[in-house]
């Protein structure tokens, strides 16, 4: 069975993680029953495996290394990684990916949904300064309307010069999918699950409520 993450037949920047593993902490994460220290560690853990998978399209050079028997060959990352957490609720996912990348450095997007309008509201911007000099991880757990994942992604393309910037979430919907790929045809979307649609208030239905209330435990 191939457990690589599967390209979306609608969406093609979307690419699904099917593998079984990820498909079970995800349906424990949607149970509305799940406390915050559980969802928080499913969480982490769905985002670590998904970074696993993901990052093997990294560039790597080659290195000396001297092991106890001799000096030989191995392979390191080529270029610094950087993950970009949309505040707050990106924050949810940082530390199972940093897990798996310790050295990457990490910078931090504040953008919130206006309620009414649907739009993208900035209110902090902190990355590297060299950012551009090595893969981005665009990280949060929703991705709905895309608005907010779109503005991050143009300050990231525009404002600070990225060529290689990928969007990791838990869940997406078609509409926020749809999106990024008007708005930024080059970006790739891994995600658990591409969910069926939005309601009426812009949440992902089935998805698994507000994700930031359900990490901080702030319901």
């Amino acid at each position: 069975m191939n457990q690589m993450p599967k390209q979306s037949n609608e969406h093609p920047n979307v690419w699904v993680f099917d593998h079984p593993v990820i498909q079970d902490k995800l349906t424990r994460i949607r149970q509305k029953d799940t406390q915050h220290t559980e969802f928080r560690r499913l969480l982490n853990e769905i985002a670590g495996l998904m970074c696993f998978q993901l990052s093997r399209n990294f560039q790597t050079m080659q290195v000396k290394v001297a092991t106890p028997l001799k000096v030989t060959e191995g392979k390191r990352l080529a270029e610094p990684v950087t993950l970009v957490p949309v505040l707050r609720a990106g924050i949810g996912m940082t530390d199972g990916i940093l897990q798996m990348i310790p050295e990457a450095r990490v910078g931090h997007i504040g953008v919130y949904r206006n309620e009414e309008t649907k739009e993208p509201v900035p209110y902090y911007n902190k990355v590297p300064q060299d950012i551009a000099g090595g893969p981005v991880l665009l990280v949060d757990p929703m991705l709905a309307t895309g608005g907010s994942a779109s503005y991050a992604a143009d300050i990231l393309f525009n404002e600070h010069g990225c060529t290689n910037v990928q969007m990791v979430c838990l869940v997406a919907a078609p509409e926020g999918a749809a999106r990024l790929q008007k708005d930024h045809p080059s970006m790739n979307i891994y995600t658990a699950s591409l969910d069926q649609c939005l309601n009426e208030k812009g949440y992902i239905v089935p998805g698994l409520g507000d994700a930031g209330d359900r990490i901080f435990g702030t319901i």
